[in-house]
Parts: structure tokens; C-alpha cells; sequence
């Protein structure tokens, strides 16, 4: 073997190269772009479409407890550019019954609760118990106190009492009152008012996970 060839080869057999690395350069600049792509697909898919939320407090018992995790559905009162309150498709409005996801007017604090006027509703509270538009919407079947929302039914915790009442009230255009189901330990609307429609993050369909129970599917 000459002195050339003895040289060509010990370069290309140097400790220095490595043989692989332009197959994974290849590979990175193949698959990385959809890579990211699809991240922040789910990043833009979490913040607009669907979401879940840990409830934090027994304010919505017995319809809730805490550490039920709940699913969300951001885009029920409209699809929003991703982190901001920018409106791109509006769909439907809140209805009483529905429980909401959405931010304090107190203090930004993401709180969930249950939708129980709407605007152009006249809504009154006595003793834990609704009435709307003049009419009481209790059902008091022996077992407790559940009120109906058309053909939805949601059942009270007064345990503690009603909690503070609410005297006659016309609900405005695009407000809505909220109100938690456990009457006598809640913080909802009777403290921090009304609530603008624009500020639900979404509706929430139903737990998936309850603490001591595991996975469930509980509709609300």
C-alpha cells in the first residue's frame, strides 16, 4: 500500500467523522417541520376547542365534588383566536341549566357554575329556591330539592341554608346570572354579580374522573 493510499484512508477513517450524522441532519429537517406543526395544532385545539378543568371546591355539590375532572368544550359559545377574547365564529348563547367555565368578574379567578338566568329574564331568590319569570322551578321529589331548566334537572345541596336571596332582577342583554348548586356555601353571583357573556371559556360537558371512583362518565 502506497503512502497516499495509506493517507486518503486513515482521513476517512478519522475519529472525527461521523458516518450517521447526515442521516439524522436528513431527518431532522424531513420531520421536524410537521412535528411542530402538529404541536401546535393541539396547543391551538386545547385553548379553542376542548379543555378540562379541576373543580377546586364543593360549591356545586352534589352535581360536583372536589377533584372531579370535568371536560370542557371551548368552542360551545363561539370559536376564539387561541389566548385571546377575539371572536371568530359565534355559536350558540348560554342557556340557564348549562354549567359554565369561565373568568371572576371579581378577580379573573376561572370558576364553574351553573347558568341559571339569562338576559331578558326576571329571576328572584328566596331561600335557596329560583324563581324565573315570576314562576318557581323546584321539584321537591322526597329525596331532595332539584330544579328544572326546561328538560334538564339539577339537584341542590340546602344543607347549609339558601345562602343570601336575590329580590326580583331583570337580567341585561348578554348577561347572565350564575349560581352554584350547593346554595348555602357558594360564591357565584349573589357576590361578584353578573357575569358578561364574553367571558365563558366554555361549557362543560360532563366528569370523566371522580377522586375514589376513577374513570366515570357523569353527563351534566
Amino acid at each position: 500500500m502506497t503512502d497516499t493510499m495509506r493517507l486518503e484512508k486513515a482521513v476517512g477513517d478519522g475519529p472525527g467523522r461521523d458516518p450517521s450524522r447526515p442521516g439524522r441532519t436528513r431527518w431532522l429537517r424531513r420531520e421536524l417541520p410537521p412535528l411542530l406543526l402538529t404541536l401546535g395544532l393541539l396547543v391551538v385545539a386545547r385553548s379553542s376547542f376542548a379543555n378540562h378543568y379541576v373543580v377546586p371546591s364543593g360549591s356545586m355539590e352534589p352535581t360536583l365534588v372536589p377533584g372531579d375532572r370535568v371536560v370542557v368544550d371551548m368552542s360551545a359559545y363561539g370559536v376564539r383566536v387561541p389566548f385571546t377574547g377575539i371572536e371568530l365564529l359565534a355559536r350558540n348563547e348560554p342557556r340557564p341549566g348549562d354549567v359554565v367555565v369561565f373568568k371572576s368578574p371579581a378577580d379573573g379567578t376561572r370558576l364553574i357554575k351553573r347558568v341559571v338566568a339569562v338576559g331578558g329574564q326576571t329571576v328572584e331568590l328566596v331561600d335557596g329556591r329560583l324563581r324565573i319569570d315570576g314562576r318557581p322551578i323546584q321539584l321537591d321529589d322526597g329525596d331532595g330539592v332539584s330544579e328544572h331548566f326546561g328538560d334538564r334537572f339539577a339537584r341542590l345541596d340546602l344543607a347549609d341554608g339558601g345562602g343570601p336571596d336575590i329580590a326580583p332582577l331583570v337580567i341585561p342583554p348578554g348577561q347572565v346570572l350564575v349560581l352554584g348548586d350547593h346554595r348555602g356555601r357558594s360564591a357565584d353571583g349573589r357576590w361578584f354579580g353578573l357575569v358578561p357573556e364574553a367571558a365563558f371559556y366554555g361549557k362543560a360537558l360532563g366528569v370523566y374522573w371522580r377522586s375514589g371512583e376513577g374513570p366515570v362518565w357523569k353527563k351534566l
